[in-house]
């Protein structure tokens, strides 16, 4: 029963910091001269520079999750109920290969928890990968704007059968320094791929988590 109740904890956290299911829809008997189909905007990839100059040693320490932009079903649900959520970033080794260690720390029921995760480096500065269980569930990671000292906006992104999944997040070094240019920013920029307001999940800049005992620790490396 212990071990049940874990697993949907688990799996409640990691929906709320990765994505959620996807719909199935029907299929559609084949018909002769059938019209393209139109491409869904969902299932095209946020436009982002070929190279973006990131440097990881100005990223690493603790960031506060202001904003996130998302179509995920549960999120639409119960969006309202986000609690306070920090990640903290540092370089690791983990074998012979070096890692971009992430810790997330958030409530739930009332109780704080810590996910532990390693991205993967790739040969491009500023896009990571989070391996899933099989790597047709890799998310795509991707630093797009940062200035290290305020604010940076990552992208999160995952092919689910036919259907690619997107997430945006909002991050800030301090929540006592907010400015208007950069939540506008992170509006603008989620715009540019159909994130209207309806789909803005704000997070709560209180009633942080400072620590976290051994037993509410989630180790997702290498994987969940």
């Amino acid at each position: 029963m212990a071990k049940r109740w874990w697993y949907r904890l688990v799996v409640v956290l990691l929906m709320l910091w990765v994505l959620s299911e996807v719909g199935e829809g029907q299929m559609s008997r084949a018909r002769p001269q059938r019209p393209k189909k139109k491409k869904n905007p969902e299932d095209e990839e946020i436009p982002v520079p070929q190279e973006i100059n990131i440097d990881i040693n100005q990223m690493l320490g603790k960031w506060y999750l202001l904003n996130m932009a998302s179509k995920c079903s549960h999120l639409l649900t119960h969006g309202h109920n986000a609690e306070a959520t920090t990640v903290t970033l540092d370089l690791t080794t983990f074998g012979k290969e070096q890692k971009l260690s992430v810790k997330t720390t958030t409530r739930h029921n009332h109780q704080c928890w810590e996910i532990h995760q390693h991205y993967d480096f790739t040969s491009n500065s500023g896009f990571f990968t989070l391996k899933g269980n099989n790597p047709k569930n890799d998310i795509k990671v991707t630093i797009l704007d940062t200035d290290y000292i305020s604010y940076a906006i990552l992208v999160y992104e995952v092919q689910m059968s036919k259907v690619r999944k997107t997430t945006m997040k909002l991050f800030a070094r301090s929540v006592e320094r907010l400015h208007e240019p950069t939540l506008l920013k992170f509006e603008t920029t989620a715009a540019t791929r159909n994130f209207g307001l309806a789909y803005m999940f704000p997070f709560p800049t209180y009633s942080y988590c400072d620590t976290v005992d051994e037993e509410h620790i989630i180790n997702c490396i290498p994987t969940c």
